[in-house]
């Protein structure tokens, strides 16, 4: 009977084991070269399991993080950990084709990380990025960076990199001290008549 009591432990735990080394993340890392010198680069994880479907959301995100720079010279960041009931928050990825979401039909503000159609909503001392009906382009300090702008309809590609590390503020998890209070979560914004 102990021996019987013991096989099965060691076989539940084997099974939890396994269920724990199945949640694999996919990291991706992605570079943006927009008008006027202006660049961005950034990354991001999800849980590997949505590689088969057809999007990975912004609520599907373990980590994320984006860096500006202009010639060389950097210009702002923002990192998941930033995001708060005010934060324009919209991300599509396509993991099929592993690039994101352009403008398109049915596509009329398929990024907004940290900026609205608008380009003013990053903040002050802040950094974002968009892509609507109008251009992609950059948000910094709170203005619209018009010398940054591409056209919106412009292929955004991202490359695996499961090697990827991140900034600290980058991730979500139990630990994580973000500005959002437990209760609520961000809802997005209707932004579809604006860029």
């Amino acid at each position: 009977m102990r021996h019987r009591m013991n096989a099965a432990l060691a076989g539940g735990l084997l099974c939890l084991s396994a269920g724990a080394t199945s949640a694999e993340e996919a990291r991706y890392r992605f570079e943006w070269q927009g008008g006027g010198g202006y660049v961005m680069r950034g990354g991001m994880s999800f849980d590997a399991d949505l590689l088969s479907g057809g999007i990975v959301m912004a609520s599907d995100l373990t980590c994320f993080f984006i860096e500006g720079s202009r010639d060389g010279d950097p210009v702002g960041r923002w990192a998941l950990s930033m995001l708060n009931e005010e934060t324009s928050w919209v991300l599509t990825f396509l993991p099929q084709s592993s690039e994101f979401a352009v403008f398109g039909e049915g596509a009329m503000m398929p990024q907004a990380w940290n900026m609205d159609g608008f380009g003013t909503d990053c903040g002050a001392g802040g950094f974002g990025f968009n892509i609507g009906n109008a251009a992609q382009d950059l948000c910094i300090d709170g203005t619209l960076i018009l010398a940054s702008q591409v056209p919106p309809e412009r292929p955004f590609p991202a490359l695996r990199d499961d090697a990827l590390s991140f900034p600290a503020d980058a991730c979500t998890g139990p630990l994580m001290m973000s500005a959002l209070s437990p209760i609520s979560s961000p809802q997005p914004k209707d932004l579809t008549d604006v860029q």
